[in-house]
């Protein structure tokens, strides 16, 4: 039987761009990615204590790294720092997004429509001013895109449309964009990330939006019966990003341990 030759997991030339690399997943992503031989550039809104130990970290595993804060809901900030990381690394293959603002959990009766505003330009007007920067990039490298979405995209949990409703848009935006720019060699996934022990989970347990009640009864709805980890979540996402994922494109990719089954 023939066998071919594996290609790269990434080029050699360019960089992997990821929105929110100061947070759990984000980091997770930005490491496994420079371990896989990406050089990466990352954004990050707040934290910047947090962005300089991404960037260490990006670094001991023997990548460069460019770091730059970032205001998604403006779209000359985004397109500024995207067309940075493609001028100092010689261009862009992979757009990871990231990014998601904390949401406090109420029911929607109970959501002003200030916070609901507010989410939705943090995170789908930010996912789609990203997509519009890092697009020219990804066309010429024959790239990937690939968005952070949420299972309740497909099993609603109550007092959760705040991360459902930009989501499931952003799930939209990646489907559009894998339809209509895969004539240009460009693939765009989602991944939709369970409830991990990273990231925002520590911000939504001291907020009492995560307590042991939602905790216990979310470990009881999913399949493996746990809660998930960064790395667990980051392993999927570097996946469908690489060249062994090259013939998929606009799927969502369930990394929730069985919860939306």
């Amino acid at each position: 039987m023939a066998t071919t030759e594996r290609l790269p997991e990434f080029p050699a030339g360019g960089c992997a761009v990821v929105i929110g690399g100061s947070g759990g997943i984000g980091r997770a992503i930005a490491v496994q990615l420079a371990g896989r031989g990406s050089d990466v550039a990352f954004s990050y809104f707040k934290g910047t204590a947090r962005a300089n130990e991404t960037a260490s970290l990006v670094r001991s595993a023997g990548q460069e790294v460019h770091v730059g804060k970032v205001d998604l809901r403006e779209e000359a900030e985004v397109r500024r720092f995207v067309d940075e990381a493609a001028e100092h690394f010689g261009g862009v293959h992979t757009a990871v997004y990231a990014a998601g603002p904390y949401i406090p959990m109420r029911f929607i009766s109970q959501q002003p429509a200030s916070a609901f505003r507010e989410v939705m330009e943090h995170d789908t007007l930010g996912c789609f001013n990203l997509i519009q920067a890092v697009l020219p990039h990804l066309r010429t490298a024959m790239g990937s895109f690939t968005a952070l979405v949420t299972p309740a995209i497909r099993r609603y949990a109550a007092r959760d449309i705040l991360s459902a409703a930009p989501k499931a848009a952003i799930e939209a935006l990646v489907k559009g964009l894998a339809a209509e720019e895969g004539r240009f060699g460009v693939r765009a996934n989602a991944v939709g990330v369970g409830v991990v022990t990273d990231g925002l989970y520590h911000a939504l347990v001291e907020s009492g939006d995560f307590d042991q009640r939602f905790l216990d009864a979310s470990r009881q709805v999913m399949a493996l019966k746990r809660l998930g980890t960064a790395d667990e979540v980051a392993e999927g996402v570097v996946f469908l990003a690489s060249s062994r994922a090259r013939w998929i494109t606009g799927q969502t990719l369930m990394i929730d341990g069985g919860y939306a089954l």
